[in-house]
């Protein structure tokens, strides 16, 4: 088994019971970190050298699927006494599926909600998290009326992808066209978050920063420099251990508000890792028994007492680690409201070009709708290639469909 980052220095931990239940099977994890796991992933893949299983992150679950890598794991899970995707959030499980073939379990889940200064908020008249885009805008504006210009309403850092296509999954934004062969960034349904998004700079209610332009995420955070911030389940414990204590009361954690009219509450990313099994395993008996190992609710739970990774398993919520903790709820609430980016390989790419192309519209250089147009021609460029294949496979099922059924004799289906 191949495990990244912190992951892999804690899984070993999870392994003595897995022995003791199969002591027929020996277990080699091997540790990399996260920075280098696709490009060796890849590169194994090429060379044949692929272990028997590894987590990889649900939005690599199409690239992987599209060069053959990945074993399906339908029937298994069908037989499976509880991985079956009853005890798991939809919307995470349904990163795994494609063309209605399962090809992961989820292992971790990831999303994102709004981190925030509740004594910033209930000072500018906001007692309850807001629910909606109207009430999300207007708390931030009275923040920054409230502290005199002092504190921004939100960092949304200038560098990410994520925001904006939140905002637009809450439109209902398909992003690429039906078949994944164009992008859709300039449809109605993106084009208006675009604008709520960028209207947020440009009103002055969260900073024109990037990632590497703001010095200290969390003393910024503490010192008031900006009420909310919409990040991930991994800075929970990065605020309990560099926020102050005088502030550590301050905050809490709220779902993403809903685009006006369709909630509350907002859909979120459906993110986080799932386990796979690659195809050319000779142990694919054996690597399915860890998946479902590492997939029971008590080791879920015991994953996120030594770690903080939020379970897959709806039932290993139940934990009172979990159950009782006040800056998880907001996850547990948005982890039932999410929403999938497009399943195709080339989307690692593609949402990169989201930011790069929204930041000038940000600063005020070119005009939200110019910067759609741009993002949408790049799109096409980088799915360029996605869409000549699609064409080649087309082509040959037609002249299959046209070919004569038998010598000499024309298929009866045959157009004349």
């Amino acid at each position: 088994m191949w495990a990244f980052g912190r992951e892999g220095e804690v899984v070993t931990q999870l392994l003595p019971e897995f022995t003791r239940r199969h002591p027929e099977i020996r277990v080699e994890v091997q540790q990399i970190p996260w920075t280098a796991a696709h490009e060796k992933l890849l590169t194994a893949f090429v060379g044949r050298a692929l272990p028997d299983l590894s987590p990889i992150g649900n939005s690599w679950v199409a690239e992987f699927q599209a060069i053959g890598a990945l074993e399906p794991l339908q029937t298994r899970a069908e037989h499976s006494a509880f991985v079956s995707g009853a005890d798991d959030f939809p919307g995470i499980w349904r990163t795994n599926v494609l063309g209605g073939v399962l090809y992961g379990i989820p292992w971790y889940v990831d999303t994102r909600v709004l981190f925030y200064r509740r004594d910033l908020l209930r000072e500018a008249g906001h007692d309850t998290p807001a629910a909606t885009w109207s009430e999300w805008r207007d708390a931030l504006r009275r923040v920054r009326t409230v502290t005199r210009g002092r504190t921004f309403g939100a960092l949304l850092p200038t560098d990410e992808w994520a925001e904006p296509i939140i905002l637009g999954l809450q439109k209902g934004a398909s992003l690429l066209n039906a078949e994944g062969t164009r992008g859709a960034f300039r449809e109605p349904a993106f084009a208006e978050a675009a604008e709520f998004y960028v209207g947020l700079f440009r009103e002055g209610l969260a900073p024109t920063l990037a990632n590497t332009q703001v010095a200290n995420l969390y003393q910024q955070f503490a010192n008031g420099d900006f009420a909310m911030y919409p990040t991930g389940p991994w800075n929970i414990g990065e605020f309990r251990r560099r926020l102050p204590a005088s502030v550590q009361d301050g905050w809490r954690t709220m779902p993403m508000p809903a685009a006006d009219g369709t909630g509350p509450p907002g859909v979120s990313l459906a993110g986080g890792s799932s386990l796979v099994v690659f195809r050319g395993s000779a142990r694919k008996d054996d690597a399915w028994k860890l998946v479902e190992y590492l997939s029971e609710p008590a080791q879920q739970s015991r994953f996120y007492r030594l770690v903080g990774d939020l379970p897959a398993r709806k039932s290993a919520w139940a934990d009172p680690a979990l159950a009782n903790d006040p800056a998880v709820a907001a996850f547990r609430v948005q982890l039932d409201h999410l929403a999938r980016t497009p399943q195709v390989p080339e989307w690692e790419q593609i949402c990169t070009r989201v930011w790069e192309h929204l930041e000038p519209a940000i600063r005020g250089r070119v005009p939200v709708a110019t910067a759609l147009a741009d993002l949408d021609a790049d799109v096409d460029q980088i799915l360029a290639k996605r869409r000549w294949m699609l064409g080649r496979r087309r082509a040959v099922e037609h002249a299959s469909w046209l070919r004569p059924a038998s010598p000499g004799l024309v298929s009866a289906s045959a157009p004349r």
